[in-house]
């Protein structure tokens, strides 16, 4: 009895195994795509698992569980600890905070909170609703430097920048792709920052719509010289198709991606991040870490920037 017990238990860790399989298969495929989105909520089910078999004393299903936990924790730890240096302790940085504030949020004084405890140099947001049209200068009060939040017929992707130090938009194109540039001159020195929100994969989207959209990002900032900083909700962790195409196309970094952003409703191993920081290779990540919630369905990401360090050149 025991023994058709855990056969029949095993059933449920069937999900993370293929969660598992699709993303050591790596073949860019938009199926295991979509399965390798879920790396770290499979890892946390496979952790309940385990401490399910534990309990119940199923040896076979402890040692399947514990070999895709183990495989898992293998895919997913890229995500959390992305190649990429950090800046010196005594190196001065600047503070990001980036954020998906969802189209539908009506809570102005929840960002507003959420902005203040933050304490950012710049501000990056995407998905601003109507409901803070007429609240700008409330909500981003103490950052006088903002670009032009207007967006014709697209309120779901109206994005903002604004910042302490002046800072001058440029760069808007009709290529298919909603993102905000501007330029600025900042303690690191001047610095481009972008703020972009890419569709929903397939089958939420057309098939090749994240993909067009990568490709239009890569022609925008590939003859940009100086440190850049794109920020934004890019429906992808770091590790999958898209995140692959925007690391290796670009030669960007990105910051660590635990615990996750979506959805802000679970617990933070629970969620995917899919709200990515990347940076040029001049620059480097200090820290990462999750601000207070804003009353959106995503969880806003603060990053602390440097100047990556400079290698001693060979004599």
């Amino acid at each position: 009895m025991k023994f058709f017990l855990g056969l029949f238990l095993l059933i449920p860790l069937g999900v993370p195994a293929a969660i598992l399989l699709a993303t050591l298969m790596n073949n860019g495929h938009r199926w295991t795509d979509i399965l390798a989105q879920f790396t770290s909520p499979a890892l946390v089910g496979t952790g309940i698992l385990l401490v399910t078999y534990l309990f119940l004393r199923l040896r076979l299903n402890q040692l399947m569980a514990g070999l895709v936990g183990l495989g898992l924790l293998f895919v997913v730890w890229p995500q959390w600890a992305p190649e990429g240096g950090r800046p010196a302790p005594e190196a001065p940085i600047i503070r990001v905070y980036s954020a998906n504030v969802w189209v539908r949020n009506t809570d102005v004084e929840a960002m507003r909170r959420s902005i203040e405890a933050a304490d950012p140099d710049v501000i990056l947001l995407i998905e601003m609703g109507p409901a803070t049209r007429d609240q700008i200068d409330t909500l981003l009060a103490g950052y006088p430097y903002r670009t032009d939040t207007s967006v014709q017929g697209d309120l779901l992707n109206r994005a903002i920048i604004a910042a302490r130090f002046p800072i001058e938009e440029f760069g808007r194109r009709h290529d298919g792709l909603h993102a905000v540039m501007a330029r600025g001159e900042t303690p690191l020195g001047p610095m481009t920052f972008i703020v972009t929100h890419l569709t929903r994969p397939w089958p939420f989207e057309g098939q090749y719509g994240q993909i067009s959209q990568v490709t239009s990002l890569t022609a925008r900032v590939t003859p940009l010289e100086g440190p850049v900083v794109i920020a934004g909700d890019f429906n992808s962790v770091t590790t999958g198709r898209i995140g692959t195409m925007i690391r290796e196309g670009m030669e960007l970094n990105a910051a660590p991606g635990w615990p996750g952003t979506w959805p802000s409703q679970l617990p933070g191993p629970g969620r995917i991040t899919i709200d990515q920081v990347y940076v040029t290779r001049d620059l480097a990540i200090r820290d990462r870490r999750l601000g207070q919630r804003n009353g959106s369905d995503h969880m806003p990401v603060i990053t602390e920037i440097g100047l990556a360090p400079v290698e001693p050149v060979p004599e």
